[in-house]
């Protein structure tokens, strides 16, 4: 999902027992491949798809892609902006709306216009004018909550920001490191986008009070903090507040043995901030014909439906079908926040530190 999204839901498939596939014609650290009918995609580590897709792929153009994961997203993005007009491959997948900015401004990526493209909401298109950009797929990052817990205090789960820092919700809910990790970095900014440059501090100094734990990243805080999970159970953890995905409850349910009938979490969908990603045909392409024969792709029908259960995310494209369980368990906030591209990154940086200098000291 960053960046977005998608880290730590990949890291919550492992922590629950499923692998992730390589993709069809192999990861590769080194050089991509100067031939013409290979695509080399560049990406962050939890790039993930299943190999029948990219076969697929390559059985309808002729192409085959060879994925480079490069770190997390901010990692990825931080070498192709090192090796700008030089890249390491000929498509980007994985800049998000809090590094699109960024990336746009140093000139990473040529304009394409996917075909496809209109089939995906306008309010995804960042980048409608110059189409250097194509979104692929939108994450929420969210308060999720146990429903055993709340049921059995007979307390009602929070829905809200603002309910986070009511009396009755003291010492329940831990947060990750906005300075280290991507959902914790996406609830600040949801915080930012409710409460603007003049209130986000406030609620923050509010949520201390009110008891907010903050650790270092996703991993500790929904696998050992988080009551709900399945790992959080076994460590007998004691907070049923966490920050984590929309998309937590149905992999909870998808590699929970025996399959339950109902998602153990919740989600308290007033508190989502919208992670947008991105695939873009880099400058410098050495393969520009198969880098826009990919893009094409990744919006088309067969890697849209294949997106939520390899990377945890919901496909850009409107009315795709997705599988069951994602369907019956997943959960998407109907208004979402945001904060533009540009705000962020001119800000980026100084919330966080104030952010620091506030809730960690």
């Amino acid at each position: 999902m960053s960046t977005i999204k998608r880290y730590a839901a990949t890291a919550l498939a492992a922590a629950v027992g499923v692998s992730a596939l390589a993709a069809c014609g192999g990861t590769d650290s080194g050089a991509p491949s100067k031939g013409d009918k290979t695509v080399t995609l560049v990406s962050h580590d939890s790039f993930d798809v299943s190999p029948a897709v990219l076969k697929a792929f390559t059985q309808e153009t002729g192409y085959t892609v060879k994925v480079l994961k490069s770190g997390d997203a901010g990692a990825a993005l931080n070498q192709e902006i090192l090796t700008k007009g030089s890249p390491r491959g000929d498509v980007f997948f994985g800049v998000d709306n809090t590094l699109l900015s960024r990336a746009l401004d140093n000139g990473l990526f040529q304009s394409y216009e996917a075909k496809g493209l209109d089939a995906i909401p306008a309010d995804l298109q960042l980048d409608k004018g110059e189409h250097r950009v194509t979104p692929v797929d939108t994450g929420d990052i969210c308060v999720n909550y146990d429903k055993k817990f709340f049921a059995d205090k007979k307390l009602a789960p929070p829905k809200t920001l603002d309910d986070l820092v009511k009396p009755a919700y003291k010492d329940l809910l831990v947060v990750e490191d906005a300075a280290n990790s991507s959902p914790g970095l996406g609830f600040l900014l949801a915080t930012a986008g409710q409460y603007g440059d003049d209130g986000w501090q406030g609620y923050w100094q509010k949520l201390k009070n009110n008891g907010v734990k903050v650790v270092d990243g996703w991993e500790r805080a929904y696998n050992e903090e988080f009551s709900g999970s399945a790992g959080g159970k076994k460590a007998k953890a004691d907070r049923p507040l966490v920050v984590s995905y929309a998309s937590s409850p149905p992999v909870e349910v998808l590699y929970a043995e025996p399959r339950p009938t109902e998602a153990p979490t919740g989600v308290a969908t007033g508190t989502c901030f919208r992670q947008i990603e991105f695939a873009g045909l880099l400058d410098g392409a050495k393969n520009a014909a198969g880098g826009k024969a990919l893009l094409d792709f990744l919006i088309g029908k067969q890697f849209q439906e294949d997106l939520p259960l390899k990377m945890f995310v919901n496909p850009a494209v409107k009315d795709t079908k997705l599988p069951e369980v994602y369907a019956k368990f997943g959960e998407k906030a109907e208004k979402p926040l945001t904060v533009d591209p540009k705000k962020i990154t001119e800000n980026r940086e100084q919330w966080v530190k104030t952010w620091s200098s506030l809730v960690k000291k």
